[in-house]
């Protein structure tokens, strides 16, 4: 039960997504609901209501929020994250999938191999930034990492 069953992205007021950039988005939704672990830690203070969870994405205020419900629109948690420990690694990602694509319509198979892996690696250390900056407000495994981090780009993209 501890997982997310729904996902928003308010990308209101963002410029249009490139068709690459739409792709990565749904796949990255269609996969992480899925298969995911969110996990909202128990509070000493009051109870934490049980999931699956809807979960809201945005960016407000230069923060990206978080906005955790139950599946009968019961408030769970909402928390706010700096974007300052993501904006590198995702200008990073971004200038690495550009430069993926763009292989990929014209360079041979180990190349493009060669700059994927490094896609990936970046990817990763997005996610990690992720778990780190989630610790003591929820617990994510790393495929829902990888594939949050994902939608955080997606969000970025026109913030």
């Amino acid at each position: 039960m501890s997982r997310i069953s729904h996902i928003d992205l308010d990308d209101a007021g963002l410029p249009p997504p490139t068709p690459e950039i739409e792709q990565e988005r749904k796949v990255a939704v269609f996969d992480l609901l899925e298969d995911n672990t969110f996990v909202l830690p128990t509070k000493s203070d009051r109870p934490v209501p049980q999931g699956p969870y809807h979960l809201g994405l945005s960016i407000r205020d230069k923060r990206l929020v978080f906005d955790v419900a139950t599946e009968t629109s019961e408030k769970a948690a909402e928390f706010h994250l700096s974007l300052g420990p993501f904006r590198q690694v995702v200008k990073d990602y971004f200038q690495i999938c550009e430069s993926y694509f763009d292989a990929v319509k014209k360079l041979p198979p180990s190349q493009i191999e060669t700059i994927d892996m490094a896609r990936r690696g970046i990817h990763n250390e997005g996610s990690r930034v992720l778990q780190e900056r989630l610790e003591g407000k929820a617990e994510i495994d790393v495929d829902t990492a990888r594939r949050l981090f994902t939608l955080i780009c997606v969000l970025h993209f026109g913030g």
